[in-house]
């Protein structure tokens, strides 16, 4: 299990009966070939076990999908902790279709699933593809069984990423082949706008509170999710110039530093944290790499590490109260390590747009 990250701000709400009921979707992964994941946060005071849930992928627009279009989960998920689960592909001599997933996405796996696309097509989503985490038992299930409540005992849907039934076009209008993905701009399957479905992690606001148990009119992704590349470059700090390696061709990373950690509102605060959390940190996330924060009086130092898990900063703050901060305009996650006067740390996220 992977550990939480507490939200920074008070909760304020009255929480309805349904938020932060059930487990949801914290982060979805569209990465370079089988770079795929999803992590499952559970929002709930006690742990859940993940075989009562399975996932399924509707590919290309399709309005239904079968048995072998998904997949039964394993594995336990702590209390307001999260499970990362990725597309089962460790062979690193593996070629073509079976290319191994890169070892930076491997070290964040809670499980593995679906080694054999013959057995389970489920984890292998392109950006034009529904994805929905619902209850249910499919074991001995044909693999033909159509996914609906008439065949799946105990079934409801969970979460969903994206539109079932609907085919995103790509950037050219066209929703031929696996190339679309959902976009930025309304209706946000047309192409327009910027794809975010395609070669991108979505990252759960800290506002969402529970899944998206219906499939929706419009699949607006922003609006309840952040959008990073979830393949990116490496620069040169003081440049800004892509770093190539031996044959010329600029590096690559996977920018999934986020997974493994959600950061909800949901999370109960204890008092101490109360205190520690009542500064404020804005905006998030910043399109220009400048973060600003206020009443940090109670921050003792500030150590910031990039999306490879390297320190590129770090200060003491003199307890000074209001601090800004320059995260880089390289876009990606950050990881913001507050170290407290009473020897405690806070740990926040912040996304560069």
């Amino acid at each position: 299990m992977k550990k939480l990250l507490l939200a920074f701000g008070l909760i304020s709400f009255a929480a309805s009966a349904q938020d932060c009921a059930k487990i949801f979707i914290s982060e979805y992964v569209e990465g370079w070939s089988n770079n795929k994941a999803l992590e499952i946060y559970n929002p709930t005071s006690s742990s859940v076990n993940l075989s009562e849930y399975f996932v399924a992928r509707y590919s290309n627009g399709s309005a239904s999908a079968t048995v072998l279009k998904s997949v039964q989960l394993s594995g336990t998920i702590a209390p307001y902790g999260v499970f990362v689960a990725v597309l089962d592909k460790q062979d690193p001599n593996g070629l073509g279709q079976e290319a191994p997933l890169w070892d930076s996405l491997q070290v964040r796996a809670d499980g593995f699933f679906c080694p054999d696309y013959n057995v389970s097509e489920c984890f292998y989503w392109n950006g034009n593809d529904a994805v929905m985490l619902a209850k249910g038992n499919l074991t001995g299930l044909p693999s033909t069984t159509l996914i609906n409540a008439a065949n799946i005992p105990s079934f409801a849907i969970i979460d969903v990423v994206g539109k079932i039934g609907e085919n995103p076009a790509d950037a050219t209008g066209s929703s031929a082949g696996n190339a679309g993905a959902w976009s930025t701009q309304f209706p946000y399957n047309s192409g327009a706008g910027v794809l975010i479905t395609q070669d991108h992690s979505l990252i759960r606001k800290s506002t969402i509170l529970k899944g998206v148990t219906a499939n929706p009119s419009f699949f607006n992704g922003l609006a309840e999710y952040d959008s990073i590349p979830a393949v990116t470059y490496l620069f040169d700090d003081v440049t800004g110039d892509t770093i190539t390696g031996g044959s010329g061709n600029p590096i690559q990373f996977g920018n999934w530093f986020s997974l493994g950690v959600h950061n909800c509102a949901c999370t109960p605060l204890s008092i101490d944290e109360v205190k520690q959390v009542e500064m404020s940190v804005y905006p998030n996330p910043t399109s220009d790499g400048l973060v600003y924060i206020k009443n940090a009086t109670d921050v003792k130092s500030i150590s910031i590490y990039n999306a490879l898990g390297q320190q590129v900063q770090g200060f003491n703050t003199n307890s000074n109260p209001n601090l800004t901060l320059k995260m880089g305009e390289n876009r990606g996650v950050y990881i913001v390590r507050f170290n407290m006067a009473d020897g405690t740390l806070v740990t926040k996220r912040i996304v560069v747009k």
